[in-house]
């Protein structure tokens, strides 16, 4: 039999905000911090309760025992008052977490309101000023090995430096307007870690960090985001900021393994780390190289790109879900191991393909064409000059 307290969370469950969690926006939270006066989702909860009783007092709306203050509580707040208290002033550029976002993002939100109440007083959010210097682990770009680099963010200057040590000239250089960053804990191996991706050399590069401090790496994230909205507003004044926050740096739209072949009806399938940035599909030998080994631009579909898809088997055996990427310089064979997972890389590909193309997507095009290009050119060469070095000379 449900006792009166509990038929009244019931109700209260249903009034407009309280029917998702307070802090990811899940449906149907079961759970409560009844000192706070919000209603939370049990994965929401469990960084509530390590927060400690004495930020906030969590109980199960059906399985525990709740007592009439504590239930007047729950009354008198809710999540819609809570939010105009705890996030009055979060800036534009913080990234609000939803759910199936990553663990560090959504505790660092959760530790950001209730803890240290950082958008109740906008003089503790360090992560505006514009510079930032630490350190982090940096992963070696020929090995595996992690070590500790300095890093410094400059918005003056539009850079994100790392030392390999302190006081000597930057090991390397990154503009901060042409940086994505995003958390890569599966990736990486931990949970507080992130990928930086910039063009280096007219390529593609990545660089993998992390810090034991959860608040720390989040810090950094919020900071390049902070800085590139920034740069962003000064470059485009006239622009409105709902546009600008578009721009900013996203997760990836989708990593994982795929199998590609060459054009050639002879050539082999060959497993490859896929990851789609934006409109950049790139492929890898392993999730953690530094360069990619071939990036593939993916423009409207007004344009002559487009997927075709075939239902027949493609002689590959770990991948028997094949499916073709078309461009207007070639065709891409690709394949998956399973149906849903193509289906997946078909959903994010075509969603690609509708979006229409930004000034930003045109250069990238411009470039990665050319670079294609420039490489194609350089292989036949080398093949006629491999011809001519093995031809016989005749007197």
């Amino acid at each position: 039999m449900v006792d009166h307290n509990e038929k009244i969370l019931q109700e209260l469950l249903k009034k407009p905000g309280n029917n998702v969690c307070a802090d990811c926006g899940a449906g149907d939270p079961d759970w409560a911090s009844y000192n706070l006066g919000i209603f939370i989702c049990m994965r929401c909860a469990s960084i509530h309760r390590g927060m400690g009783a004495h930020i906030s007092k969590v109980k199960h709306l059906e399985l525990d025992r709740w007592e009439d203050s504590q239930v007047q509580r729950m009354k008198e707040v809710g999540n819609t008052a809570a939010k105009h208290k705890y996030e009055e002033r979060v800036p534009p550029c913080y990234r609000r977490p939803t759910k199936n976002d990553p663990q560090v993002l959504i505790e660092q939100w959760i530790r950001a309101k209730y803890e240290r109440e950082e958008f109740c007083h906008p003089e503790r959010q360090s992560y505006l000023s514009g510079s930032m210097e630490g350190f982090l682990m940096k992963r070696g770009k020929e090995d595996s090995r992690y070590q500790l680099r300095k890093f410094v963010l400059n918005e003056n200057e539009d850079t994100l430096k790392y030392h390999v040590k302190e006081h000597k000239e930057p090991k390397g250089i990154l503009k901060l307007s042409e940086l994505n960053v995003s958390f890569a804990p599966a990736k990486i191996g931990h949970m507080n870690s992130m990928q930086l991706t910039f063009i280096k050399d007219g390529s593609t590069r990545h660089i993998f960090v992390y810090h034991e401090d959860p608040e720390v790496i989040n810090c950094w994230y919020t900071a390049i985001r902070c800085a590139k909205l920034h740069l962003l507003q000064v470059a485009f004044p006239s622009t409105p900021q709902s546009d600008l926050l578009l721009r900013l740096p996203k997760d990836f739209a989708r990593e994982g393994w795929l199998w590609k072949t060459g054009p050639r009806a002879s050539d082999v399938h060959r497993r490859r780390w896929f990851t789609l940035d934006n409109r950049k599909l790139m492929y890898h030998d392993e999730p953690l190289d530094a360069y990619p080994k071939g990036e593939i631009f993916i423009g409207h579909e007004s344009t002559g790109y487009h997927i075709k898809v075939s239902n027949t088997g493609n002689g590959c055996k770990e991948a028997r879900f094949p499916f073709h990427l078309v461009t207007p310089e070639r065709t891409f064979c690709l394949a998956a191991a399973t149906h849903e997972d193509r289906a997946g890389w078909l959903s994010v590909i075509q969603q690609t393909l509708k979006r229409p193309l930004t000034p930003q997507d045109s250069t990238i095009e411009a470039t990665l064409v050319r670079k294609r290009t420039t490489s194609n050119s350089i292989s036949i060469f080398s093949g006629r000059w491999d011809c001519f070095l093995n031809t016989p000379m005749t007197s």
